[in-house]
C-alpha cells in the first residue's frame, strides 16, 4: 500500500519521534528502578552514546551499499522495539548494558535513513509541488512532545514499564510505516561493490561545501550542550520554579515546530540555505550571550524561542543543501556523517561542560556563543546560494 503526498512520511516520523519522546526523558529513571547506581546509569548512557556514534555511519553506509534504505530502516526500528521489550526481563547491570547497547546501535541510523528518504523524495518536488521536508520534521517534533506528555500521565515514579511498552509499540509501528513510504530510485543501474562505495564516499568528503556543512552544523548544534546540561540547574539555583522552567522549555520546542512547519521553509525559499544558516548562527550568538548573563524569567521567555532558529532552521538549511549536493545513492551515508559530526561535537562539549560550568558559572555559556561566532562566517562563505 502507498500513501500519496507527505502523509506516509508524517506517519513514519510521528511513530519514530513519538517513540523517542516516550522514552528518552525516562530511560535514566527506568534504570534507577532496576536498582542501578548513578555511576552504572551514567556508564550505560555514555556507552550508548558512543555506540550510536559508531553504528550510525556504518549502518547508513550499509543501507546505501544494499540500496535498500526502507528495509534497513524497518529492520533497525523493529530490532530496537524488540530490545526495548527485552529490557523488561533483563536483570543486573551487565545484561541491562548489553540490551541497552543493542537498542542504541539499532536506533543510531533510523533518523538519518528517514531523512535520506524524505529529503530525496522532496528534492524533485521542491519547485512547485506541495511537498516540504520542514512539514515532515515539524510533525516529528510535535510527536516527540506529545509522546512525552502522554507517557507522563500514564506512569508513576516507581513503575515505568509503560514507557518500555509504548516505546516498543511505536517503534514497531514505525517499522510498519516504512511500507507506506515510496522507494526512492537511485540512478545506479547495477549493484555497486564495497570499493566503489568507499570511492564515492571519499569523493563526497572532498566536496568543500559538504565538509563545511558538517562543521557548521556541528558547531551550532554543539553550542546547545551547555544549555541542555546546565540550564535547568542554573535556573533552579536562581529560584525559578519548576513549573516556570517547564514553560520555558515548552517555548523552545513550540518555536522549533513553528520554524519547521512555517517560518523555515519560507526563509529558505526566499533567501536560500546560506542566509538561513547565517541567521541560525547569529541567533546562537545572541541566545547564548544573553542566557549566560541573566536569569530573568521575562528575558529568558523572550530568548527561548530562538531555539527555533538555532536548531530547526540550521537543520532545514543543511537538509536543503543535502538535496542539492548529495547523490541519491549516497543519501543515507551523507546523513549519517552529518549526524556523526554534530553528535561527536555535542558529546565532547557535554563531557567538558561540567568543568566549565563549575569554574565559570553562567560565563561558560559565552563559550557557546563563540562557537556560533565561528560558524557564522563559515555559513556565509561556505554554503551555497542555490534555492533547490
Amino acid at each position: 500500500m502507498r500513501v500519496s503526498g507527505a502523509f506516509a512520511y508524517i506517519a513514519l516520523y510521528a511513530a519514530l519521534y513519538g517513540a523517542f519522546g516516550v522514552a528518552s526523558p525516562f530511560w535514566p529513571k527506568y534504570f534507577e528502578t532496576r536498582t542501578l547506581t548513578p555511576e552504572q546509569i551514567g556508564f550505560i548512557l555514555a556507552a550508548a552514546l558512543l555506540v550510536r556514534l559508531i553504528a550510525g555511519p556504518l549502518i547508513g553506509t550499509l543501507a546505501d551499499f544494499l540500496q535498500s534504505l526502507r528495509l534497513v530502516l524497518a529492520s533497525c526500528a523493529a530490532l530496537a522495539g524488540a530490545a526495548a521489550v527485552a529490557l523488561l526481563w533483563a536483570n543486573g547491570f551487565w545484561l541491562l548494558l548489553v540490551v541497552a547497547l543493542v537498542q542504541a546501535a539499532a536506533l543510531a541510523p533510523t533518523t538519518s535513513i528517514a531523512d535520506a528518504l524524505s529529503v530525496n523524495a522532496a528534492k524533485p518536488q521542491m519547485k512547485g509541488r506541495p511537498f516540504e521536508y520542514g512539514w515532515i520534521r515539524g510533525s516529528a517534533s510535535a510527536a516527540f512532545v506529545c509522546g512525552t506528555l502522554v507517557i507522563g500521565q500514564l506512569i508513576s515514579p516507581d513503575d515505568l514499564t509503560r514507557v518500555v511498552w509504548l516505546n516498543a509499540v511505536l517503534l514497531i509501528v514505525a517499522a510498519g510505516a516504512t511500507a507506506l513510504v515510496p522507494a526512492v530510485a537511485a540512478p545506479l543501474a547495477h549493484h555497486v561493490g564495497t570499493s566503489q562505495v568507499a570511492g564515492e564516499v571519499r569523493k563526497l568528503l572532498r566536496q568543500a561545501r559538504f565538509r563545511n556543512l558538517i562543521v557548521v552544523s556541528a558547531l551550532i548544534y554543539g553550542s546547545h550542550a551547555m544549555h541542555d546540561a546546565f540550564a535547568v540547574i542554573r535556573w533552579s539555583h536562581a529560584g525559578i520554579d519548576t513549573s516556570v522552567i517547564s514553560i520555558l522549555w515548552s517555548e523552545a520546542v513550540a518555536a522549533e515546530v513553528i520554524v519547521f512547519l512555517l517560518i523555515g521553509p519560507a526563509l529558505l525559499d526566499r533567501f536560500g540555505p546560506r542566509v538561513a544558516a547565517a541567521i541560525a548562527a547569529a541567533a546562537g550568538i545572541l541566545r547564548w550571550s544573553i542566557v549566560g548573563v541573566t536569569n530573568s524569567v521575562a528575558v529568558l521567555a523572550l530568548v527561548q524561542p530562538l531555539h527555533g532558529l538555532t536548531f530547526a532552521l540550521v537543520h532545514l538549511a543543511c537538509m536543503r543543501m543535502m538535496g542539492s549536493l548529495v547523490p541519491t545513492h549516497l543519501a543515507a551515508t551523507a546523513q549519517s556523517l552529518y549526524a556523526f559530526g554534530s553528535g561527536a561535537v555535542t558529546a565532547a562539549l557535554t563531557l567538558f561542560s561540567g568543568f566549565f560550568y563549575a569554574r565559570y558559572g553562567g560565563g561558560a555559556f559565552v563559550g557557546m556563543a563563540v562557537l556560533c561566532g565561528i560558524a557564522l562566517p563559515l555559513a556565509w562563505f561556505g554554503f551555497t546560494d542555490a534555492r533547490d
